[in-house]
Formats: C-alpha cells, sequence, structure tokens
C-alpha cells in the first residue's frame, strides 16, 4: 500500500507520445497536498497517512478538530494506508514531483456522473422484447421469481433504479507527462466523474 494524492479532475484532450502517437488524456490538477495527521497500530489500529487539500474559510467543528497544530484549514481530508511511517511527519508537504514520474501506472479514484433513473436495459445491458404480435414487452425486465419457487426476490437482483453517482475505480492507467510546476498530471484514458470532480490517485 502507498500515498496518493486528493485533486481534481479537469478535463480531457490529446498529446503526443514520444514515438509519436496521440492519445486522448485526461488531465488531473493536484496541488499540494498537507500530512495532517500519522494513524498508528498503537493508538488507531492501522498505520495510514491523512492528507488534506483545498484551503476553505468555512470548516465545521469535526472538521476543524482533525486540523490542531496549526494547520491550515483544509476541506478535504482522505486517508491512504500505507506500510510504513518513515518518512512522513505532520505538517509536511507533498506534491507532484514526490510521488509520479512519466510512465508510472496509477489507481485513480473518483465519483461517477449520476444518470438518475435508469431502466433495465440502460443499466443493466438487458435485451428488450419483441416489437411485434401484439406485444407489449418491450423494455421490460421480465420475471424476477417464479412465485411457487423460490417465492421471493432474491438479493442483487437486476432491476431499474439509480444509475451512476457511485465510487469507481480505474486501475493501472499511464502516467503520460507530468508538469510539476503547474501541478498538473497526464493519465492515458478517461476517468469517473465530470469536469472539476474531486479524485485520488495513486500508485497502482
Amino acid at each position: 500500500m502507498t500515498i496518493g494524492l486528493i485533486g481534481r479532475k479537469v478535463g480531457m484532450t490529446q498529446v503526443f507520445k514520444a514515438d509519436g502517437t496521440m492519445v486522448a488524456v485526461s488531465v488531473l490538477a493536484v496541488e499540494p497536498n498537507t500530512v495532517t495527521r500519522l494513524r498508528t497500530v498503537e493508538r488507531d489500529g492501522y498505520t495510514a497517512v491523512q492528507l488534506g487539500a483545498e484551503v476553505s474559510t468555512r470548516l465545521t467543528k469535526p472538521e476543524a478538530g482533525q486540523l490542531r497544530d496549526g494547520l491550515p484549514k483544509l476541506a478535504r481530508i482522505r486517508e491512504f494506508r500505507v506500510d510504513d511511517l518513515a518518512g512522513y511527519e505532520v505538517g509536511q508537504t507533498v506534491s507532484v514531483a514526490d510521488l509520479f514520474s512519466a510512465g508510472d501506472l496509477v489507481d485513480v479514484t473518483g465519483v461517477s456522473k449520476g444518470k438518475g433513473f435508469s431502466g433495465v436495459i440502460k443499466r443493466h445491458n438487458f435485451k428488450r422484447g419483441p416489437k411485434t404480435h401484439g406485444s407489449d414487452h418491450h423494455r421490460a425486465p421480465g420475471s424476477i421469481g417464479p412465485g411457487t419457487t423460490p417465492g421471493r426476490v432474491y438479493k442483487g437482483m437486476r432491476m431499474a433504479g439509480h444509475m451512476g453517482d457511485e465510487r469507481v475505480t480505474v486501475k493501472k492507467l499511464e502516467v503520460v507527462r507530468t508538469d510539476p510546476e503547474r501541478n498538473l498530471i497526464l493519465v492515458n484514458g478517461s476517468l469517473p466523474g465530470s469536469r472539476n470532480a474531486l479524485i485520488l490517485v495513486k500508485k497502482a
């Protein structure tokens, strides 16, 4: 397990790699993160580094309680499980240049776009029913369980409902380019979430 960084998804663009091929990349804006707390096995039962980002003047009391010892008021706080706390201390700043470089493989976590209430064809890729011979079963899900056996609906049955707006992790994406001066990371491929969505990026 390794530490990561908190950032924002800027959008997508295209860049040319060293061999001349053009690839679609997602641009991540990752400002330097501040170490706000160190979790230890003796005190907390696990080992982790807590990071904060995005200075804010409006924090709740529980949020402010996480930021003692003269730390800046940071609105976004996340924890990353690590095997060893060596090299980390409260108040330390971690930036793009410290963790990532071109060619690295990263895991990116974000919240996918919400699609609202969706039927089974859109949500679960069901096939539609026949459109002829008097059928009115065009986009309906069909049977969800016989009445005698099992006599109930199984848990996890794929049905219509809320689609999207859930935590998604895309794994093993290549870092095409980094720009430490502007705190940018260019990652090959698309990522969950809309523009300006909060993301977590760490080495795969």
